[in-house]
């Protein structure tokens, strides 16, 4: 695969002033603002996301992940000194197995048992311990975990959520992330309806965001930055209906860069415009000089600084492009990252 030459994670550093990350979702939810960047002509554009309609044409295929956010985050106490611990569940390995990340990491060492909070004597035990300093886990039971714990919110956003149910996309359907897919927090059912009703087809993927979204690119090279791995389900209906859209020249939107990468991971090995079902670990890391197999636009969100997510909207729409377009929000005063404005590229 060709890269672009000489890259280094500092070309995709940025500096945001602290009040432009969004603390709270913007109500109602299609209101936020909406940057159209065009790529044919590099003009940019300033709208409202309901407006995004305007943009569509009959016959464009939009792509959606449905993935759920589970409450991921519990709280409890080492059952022999009392001293607080905090589990974020990652990835369920089999029956009351987990991943997880573990605060304070250094002091969870194997054979360390977790007593949760709030449950019936829920036990967790250490079990393992990854290189990437995650933990390995067994509970006791793990049928009141989902009673138990709470929806995780990023680090930047200090403002508790009144409504948990805001972190979650109104097509949510499928468990399984730790973060929400951001970029479809915009959508409402009245403009999914409008869409619909425009003639553009509607496929939703399954793709359950992990670890990475919460590790920064810290290597100079990001070639040398581990892609943590998601897994993902795409049926073979919807690799159908995209391979008979490509065929007929009719356009891919997908809404957010977790749809972007697992359509770009079902691609991978086919002739240019066929997609084949996939169901599985999705690892595929999109840099600058990636050619796109299916991907004709994306709806995405304004990412952190040195992240794998800002690296993939600059491969799909050049960095210049998207070095000049974060310059306008912050100018505009654009609000930025999970619960701020979004941005159209075509």
């Amino acid at each position: 695969m060709l890269y672009w030459s000489g890259m280094k994670t500092s070309d995709f550093d940025y500096q945001l002033h602290p009040e432009l990350i969004a603390q709270t979702p913007l109500e109602p939810r299609d209101h936020s603002r909406l940057m159209v960047l065009k790529r044919d002509d590099g003009s940019v554009e300033h709208r409202r996301f309901f407006e995004l309609v305007d943009f569509l044409r009959a016959g464009d295929v939009l792509v959606f992940n449905d993935s759920r956010v589970i409450p991921a985050r519990l709280s409890g106490r080492k059952a022999d000194t009392g001293g607080k611990v905090e589990l974020l569940l990652l990835h369920r390995l089999g029956e009351a197995r987990w991943e997880a990340l573990v605060k304070p990491a250094k002091r969870i060492a194997i054979g360390t048992r977790i007593e949760i909070e709030g449950g019936n004597k829920i036990l967790a035990e250490v079990i393992g311990v990854g290189e990437d300093g995650t933990r390995l886990i067994n509970f006791s039971d793990e049928a009141p975990l989902p009673q138990l714990g709470q929806v995780p919110l990023p680090p930047y956003i200090k403002s508790p959520l009144a409504d948990p149910e805001r972190y979650q996309t109104v097509y949510a359907r499928v468990s399984g992330s730790v973060a929400a897919p951001t970029a479809g927090l915009h959508f409402t059912p009245e403009l999914l309806q409008a869409i619909g009703q425009k003639g553009v087809h509607m496929l939703f993927v399954s793709l359950h965001v992990g670890l990475d979204t919460f590790r920064p690119v810290k290597e100079d090279d990001p070639l040398k930055h581990p892609i943590h791995k998601e897994y993902g389900s795409l049926s073979p209906e919807v690799a159908a209906e995209l391979s008979r859209a490509k065929a007929e020249g009719r356009r891919v939107i997908c809404v957010g860069t977790t749809t972007v990468r697992l359509v770009e991971t079902a691609a991978q090995g086919r002739d240019s415009g066929k997609i084949q079902p996939f169901e599985g670990w999705a690892d595929l890391f999109i840099l600058p000089g990636y050619q796109f197999r299916m991907v004709d636009g994306m709806i995405t969100n304004f990412h952190l600084p040195r992240s794998t997510v800002l690296m993939l909207a600059c491969a799909f729409a050049s960095r210049d492009f998207i070095k000049k377009a974060y310059q306008e929000a912050i100018s505009q005063r654009y609000r930025f990252y999970s619960f701020g404005d979004a941005m159209l590229i075509l």
